[in-house]
This record gives C-alpha cells, sequence and structure tokens, in this order.
C-alpha cells in the first residue's frame, strides 16, 4: 500500500482504519496541525480534507500552504492556513491571535512541527545557534502554544497529539546532541502534564516514529538507502488516534532497541569513543 519493501512492511505493520468511526468522531472540530506543508503535516491534511472538519495549517511555507489549501477546495474540509515560523516570538504571537479569534476554539493539536540536525559536537564550537533554533521549534513553541490553547481544549474535551521520536526511548547518539535533546525535553514536558490534562478532560496522545521519508531527512545521505514509514501510514495513525484516543503510539519493536538501550549503555558507552576516533583518522 505505501510501496514498502519487504523488510518495511515488516517494521511497519498495516494500520486498520475505519472511515466511519473517523467521520463521526471529528464531525465539526477544528483540528490545527503544525508543520503541515510538507512530509507528514501534509498528508494527514489531505487525509483529514475529506472529512467535514475545520482545518488550521501553519508552517513557514506560505506558497505550499496555498496549494494545499487550494487541492483540498472542492473537498468537505473548512480550510484556514497561517504562515509563521514558530521559532519566531513575534510570529508565534500573531498566530496565537489568529487561533483565539476562532469562534469555537480547537479541539485537537497535532504537534507536528520540528526540525532535525546532524551535527558533531567538536563542528558546533562555534555555532550555538544550532541548539537554540532546535530548541526553540522542538521545544519553546509547543510549550508557548500548548499553554495558550489549553483553556480551549479543556472547553472542547479536545486532544492533544505529539509526533515524537523513538530516538527519546533509546540511548543517545553521536551527532544528534541537538536534536535528541530538543526532542526528549518536549517529551520529558509533555508526559509529565499529560496526566493533570488527563484530569481536565483533554486526551494526550505521544507517537512515536522511527525513520520517516520526508523532505526533513533529505540532507542526510546515510538515511536514503534505510528503511523509513511513508508519511501517508504514519497520517493514518494519527487520524486512528483521534477516534480511538490511544495514549502511545510505537512500533512493536522499539521494546527490543530499549532493552538494549538499559543493558548494553555500559558496552556502547566504552567502546564507541574508540569507533569514532578510528572514524577520524
Amino acid at each position: 500500500m505505501y510501496n514498502y519493501s519487504l523488510l518495511e512492511s515488516l517494521l511497519f505493520l498495516s494500520t486498520p482504519f475505519n472511515d466511519r468511526k473517523l467521520a463521526s468522531a471529528l464531525q465539526g472540530k477544528t483540528i490545527l496541525i503544525t508543520g503541515a506543508s510538507s512530509g507528514i503535516g501534509e498528508q494527514l491534511a489531505y487525509l483529514l480534507g475529506q472529512l467535514p472538519v475545520h482545518l488550521i495549517l501553519v508552517a513557514r511555507r506560505e506558497e505550499k500552504l496555498s496549494q494545499i489549501k487550494q487541492e483540498l477546495k472542492t473537498k468537505n474540509a473548512k480550510v484556514h492556513i497561517f504562515r509563521a515560523d514558530l521559532r519566531n516570538e513575534d510570529e508565534l504571537e500573531d498566530f496565537l491571535t489568529f487561533l483565539h479569534q476562532q469562534p469555537d476554539g480547537v479541539d485537537i493539536v497535532v504537534n507536528n512541527a520540528g526540525i532535525s540536525i546532524r551535527r558533531s559536537i567538536m563542528d558546533s564550537l562555534d555555532r550555538y545557534h544550532d541548539f537554540t533554533r532546535t530548541m526553540a521549534i522542538n521545544y519553546f513553541a509547543p510549550v508557548r502554544l500548548l499553554l495558550s490553547v489549553i483553556p480551549q481544549l479543556q472547553q472542547n474535551q479536545g486532544q492533544i497529539i505529539n509526533i515524537s521520536t523513538i530516538n527519546t526511548s533509546l540511548i543517545p547518539l553521536p551527532y544528534w546532541a541537538a536534536y535528541q535533546a530538543s526532542k526528549s525535553a518536549f517529551d520529558t514536558w509533555f508526559r509529565s502534564a499529560a496526566p493533570e490534562l488527563n484530569a481536565n478532560g483533554i486526551s494526550t496522545t505521544s507517537i512515536y516514529l522511527p525513520l520517516v521519508k520526508t523532505p526533513m531527512i533529505l540532507p542526510t545521505a546515510a538515511y536514503q538507502n534505510m528503511p523509513a514509514m511513508r508519511a501517508e501510514h504514519v497520517a493514518r495513525i494519527i487520524a486512528k488516534s483521534m477516534y480511538t484516543k490511544r495514549r502511545v503510539f510505537k512500533p512493536w519493536w522499539l521494546v527490543f532497541g530499549q532493552f538494549s538501550s538499559i543493558f548494553g549503555r555500559g558496552l556502547w558507552e566504552r567502546f564507541l569513543p574508540g569507533k569514532l576516533r578510528e572514524r577520524g583518522k
């Protein structure tokens, strides 16, 4: 269905999906998707655009948002787009003002916007901005956004869906310090806040993804031939969580990686520096 190889079809099992349940659960709902101009966010917009919902799509690329809106023009959804770089505090504040002007508030927030960066610490010594920019979009922006709309979500008995990564559950990898720290920071914030949110009638869903074939992975050459999920598949997983209210999604095999991360940490930290030294020669 997603043009998977045999290995990928075993790693990324198909997602049974009930269109009627989704349509019933989302009837008339307002759904905010961040990072909606490409990849997972774009595919989710096309999937939900078939339904009588109100989509609010935010991203940096206005021309791509306009294209998506145009393609959904003949579908069932009402679509609003907003161009904003959520790393920019002024643009984020403008977007929050726009959100609070919506008459019925927000019912579902899909926190999908993010950036990935792979760079050695030794190459980052004069690039502190690598860390501030990554934290700005992967951590501070979603925290600021959610603090602003939590009252709306409480009133509407809504849902927050966080698109995270399996790396938050595994041993941190070299070259990924900025990315993994930022994703782990928000994952911890979200899991810490979840019991309070649930107590106030807000459902929470964490979706932990492996590598996904999106434009975000293109700069990393090593990823091009690795097994990867398709954005369309992820969109179905996200949409399904909107009617099942499932708290956590993660690949079936992640438990083995977690087990190895716990019991193999000593060996990993002992032998990896030597391997990195050999690679640097």
